[in-house]
């Protein structure tokens, strides 16, 4: 076995363990922080809310941070911080007693909830431009998987053992991922030669700013999330008015599931095309699926119709992540190539922020079916964005950043 295929082999393993504990926390949420006193429905909600998004809220800031130190020292590290980190946290979460403690550990766990992205950056920095597509679409699917499953093993644990012993289970796995990148994964060093450049934060961002494709590619990323998580709060709500069943969360979860199957099945699938027939070709073929697979789900009248849905519109989202992830292995130089994925991991944490406030705010005005049509709006703009950052000359990032550096030279 190839060295880079170890490595790949061992990633994907290690993200199904860290993504399936990150949200094994979704079905007990609200009833652990029951369980610190006797409070009111509205406080358990508004509380399981703030708790749930903290973590999101500080990923958001690290993540280019923790990109930038991956760029100077490798990847393996910020790896090992990072399991690390989550592990102690979840640990931690067992023992608390009120919902502050609870929330200003979400909070700090956000400050090392980089494994993922981290990994894609690792997963990319050793892949061959030609064929990164297929292969961060084929890594995807430890993350999707462990996104689907991490829920029900979540609620597994907690109904057999207990809520505390789930968070101490769920940091035992999140260790043995640490345990074996340590001793499993070899990281091949990138010469850094005289010559090298160093750019500063502030030039990067401008950068992205100024590069039309980088800037749209983010901003997609950052839609995808909210086009996923504006209806999740929302959807046992949904169900119910399809249906008159009892079991409303069980059908919302696997209603809300269909897309990450749908997710699944394809993702590589769409990254080999993004290989053989043009990134942005793909992108544009997807975006326009989705739109497209969004609008009917506002006017089902029964749950199947709403699954098959869902289904379909997983199997569009699921090439958006490995093609918007090649683009930026493909534009960004290799030594601030950790950086730029960083920031384009900050965008998708501010779409898993914006996402629920965003469904919330538009259902309440004008009902939980518009939220989809408002979506798919949105999804609409970036197809017309990116069809006009195409019809514009080609920009090469390095020489934006260089362009940048000459007129902000002190910055």
């Amino acid at each position: 076995m190839t060295l880079q295929k170890r490595n790949f082999i061992i990633i994907l393993v290690s993200n199904f363990l860290v993504s399936g504990t990150i949200t094994m926390i979704m079905p007990f949420l609200s009833l652990y922080i029951e369980t610190f006193g006797d409070f009111s429905d509205a406080y358990v909600q508004r509380w399981a809310g703030l708790i749930f998004g903290a973590t999101f809220v500080s990923a958001f800031i690290m993540s280019p941070i923790w990109g930038r130190i991956a760029d100077k020292y490798g990847f393996k590290p910020i790896l090992l911080i990072n399991a690390l980190g989550i592990s102690t946290f979840i640990f931690l979460m067992g023992f608390v007693d009120n919902v502050v403690s609870f929330f200003f550990l979400r909070l700090a766990m956000g400050v090392v909830t980089g494994f993922i992205p981290t990994s894609l950056a690792f997963i990319s920095s050793q892949t061959a431009k030609h064929e990164a597509g297929k292969t961060l679409g084929t890594l995807q699917m430890g993350s999707v998987s462990g996104t689907l499953f991490g829920p029900v093993f979540g609620g597994l644990l907690a109904d057999s053992f207990g809520f505390s012993y789930a968070f101490i289970i769920s940091s035992v796995a999140i260790f043995i991922a640490a345990f074996i990148v340590l001793f499993g994964i070899k990281e091949k060093k990138r010469e850094k030669k005289d010559l090298d450049h160093v750019y500063t934060r502030s030039t990067i961002i401008r950068s992205i700013l100024s590069h039309r494709l980088m800037l749209n590619v983010m901003i997609i990323t950052a839609l995808i999330q909210i086009g996923n998580f504006s209806i999740q709060p929302l959807l046992s709500l949904y169900v119910a008015e399809l249906t008159g069943a009892k079991e409303v969360a069980f059908l919302a979860g696997l209603t809300f599931s269909a897309a990450g199957v749908g997710n699944l099945l394809f993702a590589r699938k769409w990254g080999q095309l993004g290989d053989d027939l043009g990134y942005e070709k793909v992108l544009t073929a997807l975006l326009i699926m989705t739109f497209i697979f969004i609008i009917p789900q506002a006017l089902v009248t029964s749950l199947w119709q709403l699954v098959i849905l869902r289904l379909l519109f997983g199997i569009a989202v699921g090439g958006l992540i490995p093609i918007t992830t090649a683009i930026i292995r493909r534009e960004a130089p290799v030594d601030i190539q950790g950086e730029v994925l960083g920031y384009n991991t900050s965008f998708r944490f501010f779409g898993n922020i914006l996402g629920p406030t965003f469904g919330g705010i538009v259902s309440g005005f004008i009902g939980i079916s518009s939220v989809f049509y408002v979506t798919a709006f949105l999804f609409l703009v970036a197809v017309v964005s990116l069809y006009f950052t195409r019809k514009k000359p080609v920009q090469d990032f390095e020489d934006v950043l260089q362009e940048e550096e000459l007129l902000h030279p002190h910055s």
